[in-house]
């Protein structure tokens, strides 16, 4: 997959307002593969509402959402299947982790739909995020700054054109923000993945082509 578009897309929730000011809805919006882009947004405007639709979540939207010119209205269920598990990664702000798992389970759970990453190097994420004493903790234990992490490693275990990521860092202190940024761009490179990042003030340090306001 090499670009995501959006053409006047707008939540139908949105749809009765008499104004929008917004960068991204009810605009052409595109993001490029190689490219990092972020999101700002305050509390409520719909950026978890935009991954849940550009993931295939949900459809409650109006507009079009193409996967290099193709709508995804149009697509089936294996090509869902396939998309998530071969082009398009996603870390929801609720992070959607297995609470009675432990942290490492979560992860080699993804990993082993994919088969994308070694356990030796599952491991030196865990260590370079600051989280390798963590590993065989149940992630219902951890504070959600660790998980934050946990969810950060499981979205990496799988080859990706695209990366999305609702608020990656709004548990994080500083030093651990900016390991997942590096940790993050240097895993984006290696693939030429797009990456987009949303924030509501807390932002993750990127090199970004571009910004935009929800």
């Amino acid at each position: 997959m090499e670009r995501i578009t959006l053409y006047h897309t707008l939540p139908e929730v949105f749809a009765g307002k008499d104004y929008i000011d917004s960068d991204i809805w009810h605009q052409d919006v595109e993001f490029e593969r190689g490219h990092f882009y972020q999101i700002e947004a305050a509390s409520g405007t719909g950026k978890s509402s935009l991954c849940s639709y550009i993931y295939g979540y949900r459809s409650d939207y109006q507009g079009i959402i193409n996967f290099d010119g193709n709508n995804i209205r149009n697509l089936s269920v294996k090509d869902w299947v396939n998309i998530r598990k071969q082009s398009l990664s996603m870390l929801f702000q609720d992070l959607r982790l297995f609470t009675e798992l432990t942290a490492m389970e979560n992860v080699l759970l993804k990993n082993s739909l994919t088969g994308f990453k070694k356990r030796k190097d599952i491991k030196n994420l865990f260590y370079e995020l600051g989280i390798g004493d963590k590993m065989n903790v149940e992630v219902g234990k951890l504070s959600f700054g660790q998980q934050q992490r946990v969810a950060l490693i499981r979205a990496l275990c799988q080859p990706s054109d695209f990366i999305f990521l609702d608020e990656p860092v709004s548990h994080l202190d500083e030093v651990n923000a900016r390991n997942m940024a590096r940790i993050l761009t240097e895993e984006a490179m290696k693939q030429g993945a797009g990456v987009v990042v949303t924030s509501i003030g807390k932002s993750l340090e990127l090199d970004y082509t571009k910004k935009w306001m929800l």
